[in-house]
C-alpha cells in the first residue's frame, strides 16, 4: 500500500516513540512540565513530537505508532496527537531510562500482536529529507526481520564530539538492506582528535539512537543480558491490558533497573556480531543545546549575520553577528554589538550565554535543583 508521502507502508512494523527527558541544556525553554519534545523549536508549526509522528505514520499507518512517556505528560501527548487510540500511549509511573521504555513497548506489542518488528525513534529529534529517512528505516526493518538488532547511523558531516559513534564492519548481505553493514562496536562521545580521525577514516557513523528489531529477538537478548529487567517488563506487559495493570506496576516498576538500551543490548550484542547498521544520509540533529538549535534556524534579521529568533516577540538587533534569541518573556529584547550570544527571555527566568558555552546550561539546572528552586525546573 502506498501512503500519501509515496513511501511504502511496512506491514508488521510498529514505531515506538520514547518521549521523555527534561532537555536540561535547553532550559529555561524546556522544563520538566513542558520538555522539548512538546515544543515547536524549529518554527515548523509542529512540535518535535508531532513531527516525529508525522514522518513515522506513512510507514506504519495511523494505528502503528506507540508513544512511551511519563504519566505526567500523558495528557499533553494525547492532546498533541489526538489520533492516537487508547492503547497507543504507554504511561510510565517514573523514568527508568530507554531500555525499560523500549522493552516495555516490545513486551506489550508481543502480547498484543506477536513477533512484530518495532523501531524506536526519539520524540525530540529534527530530521530533514524524510524520503531518505524512510529508505533507511525500510532497510533497517529488512535487517531486523533477518534477526539482527538494526540501527540507523548518520553519515557524519563534521568531527562532532557531542555524539556517539558506530564502527562499521563488513557488508551485511541481507535482501532488502543493500547498504546494511555489521557493527563492530559503539563508542561514547570521543575527544576532538578521535572524532577527527573517525571522520577522516570514513568507517564511523553518528549513533542516532534509532533501533529496529523483532520484539521476540529484543526480549530474548534482554533475558540473557538483563534477566531481572526482562522478567519485570514481561510481568508488567502481561497485565497492561487488564484490570491488574496498576497493581503490577506499583509492585514491579520502581525496582526495574535504570539503563540505556545502548549499554543493555546494543554494545554486548554488537560484540557478538548481532547488530547491523544502515547509513542515513538525511539531515539529523538531536537539538541537544541552544548552539545546535541555532544551526537549524533560518536567519530572521540581517542576512549577513544577525541572530536567529525563535518564536514570536520583539527583537531589536544592531551590529549583531550570529547567536540566538528566544523572546518569550513579553518584553522587547535588544542586542547591540555582540557575537554568537544566546539570550532566552521567559516570564520567570532569563538566560544569557554564548553558543560556545551552550553545553554548560545544564549546570544551571543542577544549581537550581540544589537550591530547591523546583518552581524553575
Amino acid at each position: 500500500m502506498q501512503t500519501r508521502a509515496g513511501s511504502a507502508r511496512l506491514e508488521g512494523f510498529r514505531a515506538v516513540v520514547p518521549a521523555g527527558g527534561a532537555g536540561t541544556r535547553l532550559w529555561p525553554v524546556s522544563r520538566r512540565g513542558a520538555p522539548k519534545f512538546l515544543q515547536d523549536l524549529d518554527g515548523s508549526g509542529r512540535t518535535l513530537l508531532q513531527a516525529t509522528a508525522d514522518r513515522l505514520e506513512p510507514l506504519t499507518g495511523p494505528d502503528g505508532v506507540l508513544v512511551v512517556t511519563g504519566a505526567a505528560h500523558e495528557e499533553a501527548v494525547r492532546a498533541q496527537l489526538p489520533g492516537l487510540g487508547a492503547g497507543q500511549v504507554l504511561a510510565e509511573p517514573s523514568p527508568r531510562d530507554s531500555m525499560a521504555a523500549i522493552g516495555l513497548a516490545a513486551a506489550v506489542l508481543r502480547e498484543r500482536e506477536g513477533d512484530v518488528v518495532l523501531g524506536s525513534f526519539a520524540a525530540d529529534h529534527v530530521i530533514t529529507d524524510v524520503p531518505a529517512f524512510h529508505d533507511a528505516v525500510t532497510q533497517g526493518v529488512a535487517a531486523a526481520r533477518a534477526g539482527y538488532v538494526a540501527t540507523v547511523g548518520i553519515v557524519p558531516t563534521s568531527p562532532a564530539t557531542g555524539f556517539g559513534y558506530v564502527h562499521l564492519g563488513e557488508a551485511l548481505g541481507v535482501d532488502g538492506a543493500p547498504q546494511g553493514r555489521r557493527v563492530r562496536s559503539f563508542t561514547e562521545k570521543p575527544d576532538a582528535a578521535t572524532a577527527r580521525a573517525y571522520l577522516d577514516a570514513g568507517e564511523h557513523l553518528w549513533n542516532a539512537g534509532m533501533f529496529l528489531v523483532r520484539a521476540q529477538v529484543l526480549l530474548e537478548h534482554l533475558a540473557v543480558q538483563r534477566p531481572a529487567l526482562h522478567d519485570g517488563l514481561c510481568a508488567v506487559a502481561a497485565a497492561w491490558d487488564t484490570p491488574q495493570r496498576g497493581e503490577v506496576l506499583q509492585r514491579t516498576w520502581p525496582g526495574l533497573e535504570r539503563i540505556a538500551i545502548d549499554h543493555a543490548i546494543a554494545e554486548p550484542v554488537a560484540a557478538a556480531g548481532g547488530v547491523a547498521v544502515v547509513p542515513g544520509t538525511f539531515g539529523w540533529d538531536d537539538v541537544g543545546d541552544f548552539a545546535s538549535l541555532a544551526t537549524l534556524l533560518d536567519r530572521t534579521a540581517d542576512p549577513d549575520g544577525g541572530a536567529r529568533v525563535v518564536g514570536p516577540g520583539h527583537v531589536v538587533q544592531v551590529d549583531v553577528d550570529g547567536g540566538l534569541v528566544v523572546p518569550a518573556g513579553g518584553r522587547t529584547v535588544a542586542l547591540v554589538g555582540v557575537e554568537d550570544l544566546v539570550v532566552v527571555d521567559t516570564p520567570d527566568a532569563l538566560l544569557v550565554t554564548t553558543r560556545a558555552q551552550a553545553q554548560r546550561v545544564r549546570a544551571v539546572v543542577d544549581r537550581l535543583q540544589e537550591a530547591g528552586r523546583e518552581d524553575l525546573l
